[in-house]
């Protein structure tokens, strides 16, 4: 029996929510009766994929096809997940179900969730079973949605005044915070292994543990959504935004990947060689180095995302790797056969985890079945080396670099990269027309 079939099974269960996630990582969803999830399991339900189409305020940027002058706003059937059903925190019994659910058919080339479950299908194909995991960096704010946007998103006051890395005092003044956030983790079954402070004011970072499938993914697509529902109730607000002002540091998504063969050896590990990197594990960081680059797009999707990368931040300098180096894009870490892993520092904390995590296995599999060298490892710090290969460093470049991988494509999916980088561009050119108060201030007198 499936937790869906003791939902419906129990007379007193009235209305389960059934969600998707965007190309945002936002949830979106209906809530349905029991009677009607019956039919939902066996059928599928509807679900426009212009959804797909939306910036988090639904704001309408192009997609082809979907709602250009060519679409339609039909629905396509989304297919829930069974095995991802769990409840949700606040809800009373019997209003308390959430399944995850994906497109189907066509719209499926374009939904996140459904490409990462065909890149892990490919990779399994190939003999490789990726276990990973994420941390998830975000700013904590004493004010309402309301109050910030009243201020002009300036001056806004952040949970704790200074930066403050690991520091036990604002740590314990959070408590109610940490605990909170821990106990809605418990219904959702996100698996949360570690919550701390970070190098900001208000700036904390929480960690979904490794594992396997679309599990880790779905867990930090569920950690975004519901993190920032349980601020709100709270009176307060939390931003994921790479860089939300021009004193905070940079914020991220990591993740921390490792594979392993049917069997369930690990692969990365080889204690003849130094530090333990095997062949295979040097042929994946090869792929990372060499395919990364022209998918920026996927690991840095919005305008404000490039601003992460401004001198000083603690962001990436270049596609470089390296032991135990967090100046590096792609750190190595672990010390034994079942630790050691690769952690993918791109990403910033606007991505979408689906894409993010399929778009970095690709890499690292194209790299291993391509037999791909890596560049030599960066020893020391990695912002006084010039990166042999490096990301794309504004959103024009990275659309184009995107817009033209033929590897995107044939791990991605053509309809994806094309709609993808349309709904982008379509971003883009909006905020091109914007006069941002910065430039007012510094112009409009003597300019």
């Amino acid at each position: 029996m499936t937790m869906i079939d003791d939902f419906l099974a129990d007379p007193a269960s009235r209305f389960a929510t059934v969600a998707m996630a965007d190309t945002n990582g936002l949830l979106r969803g209906q809530m349905v009766s029991a009677a009607s999830l019956k039919g939902i399991a066996k059928n599928g339900m509807g679900m426009a994929p212009a959804q797909l189409a939306l910036d988090p305020t639904d704001v309408h940027l192009n997609l082809p096809g979907v709602n250009d002058d060519a679409g339609d706003f039909h629905d396509d059937p989304l297919r829930i997940d069974p095995t991802s059903a769990r409840r949700l925190p606040w809800s009373k019994p019997g209003h308390d179900l959430l399944v995850l659910s994906n497109f189907t058919g066509a719209s499926a080339e374009l939904c996140p969730r459904s490409i990462l479950t065909r890149v892990l299908a490919r990779a399994a194909e190939a003999g490789f079973f990726p276990k990973y995991g994420m941390e998830l960096e975000y700013t904590l704010f004493d004010e309402t949605p309301e109050s910030a946007r009243a201020k002009g998103y300036r001056n806004l006051q952040t949970a704790t005044p200074h930066a403050s890395h690991d520091l036990i005092i604002y740590q314990a003044l959070q408590t109610e915070w940490y605990e909170a956030l821990s106990a809605i983790c418990e219904p959702l079954r996100i698996d949360l292994a570690k919550m701390h402070e970070e190098i900001g004011g208000g700036f904390m970072e929480c960690c979904i543990a490794a594992g396997g499938g679309l599990e880790p993914a779905d867990q930090l697509v569920l950690l975004k959504n519901f993190l920032r529902a349980l601020a709100l109730r709270q009176g307060r607000s939390v931003t994921f935004m790479p860089r939300w002002n021009e004193q905070a540091d940079s914020q991220s998504i990591h993740l921390h990947i490792s594979l392993k063969d049917k069997a369930g050896k690990p692969l990365f590990w080889d204690e003849a060689q130094k530090n333990g990197v095997s062949q295979t594990f040097r042929h994946f960081l090869g792929g990372l180095q060499a395919y990364i680059g022209d998918m920026t797009l996927i690991f840095q999707p919005t305008v404000n995302s490039y601003r992460r990368f401004a001198p000083g931040t603690f962001a990436p300098p270049g596609l470089t790797w390296g032991y135990e180096n967090r100046t590096t894009c792609f750190r190595l870490v672990g010390h034994d056969a079942g630790s050691l892993r690769v952690e993918n520092r791109l990403p910033g904390a606007d991505t979408n985890p689906y894409l993010t995590t399929a778009a970095t296995l690709a890499a690292g599999i194209a790299g291993i079945l391509n037999k791909i060298e890596p560049e030599p490892e960066v020893v020391g710090s990695g912002y006084s080396q010039e990166p042999a290969r490096d990301f794309a460093r504004s959103m024009p470049e990275a659309i184009s670099r995107l817009r033209g991988s033929d590897f995107a494509r044939d791990w991605l999916g053509t309809r994806f990269v094309d709609g993808f980088t349309a709904t982008r561009d379509s971003q883009h050119d909006e905020f091109r027309r914007k006069v941002p108060d910065v430039e007012l201030q510094r112009f409009f007198d003597l300019g």
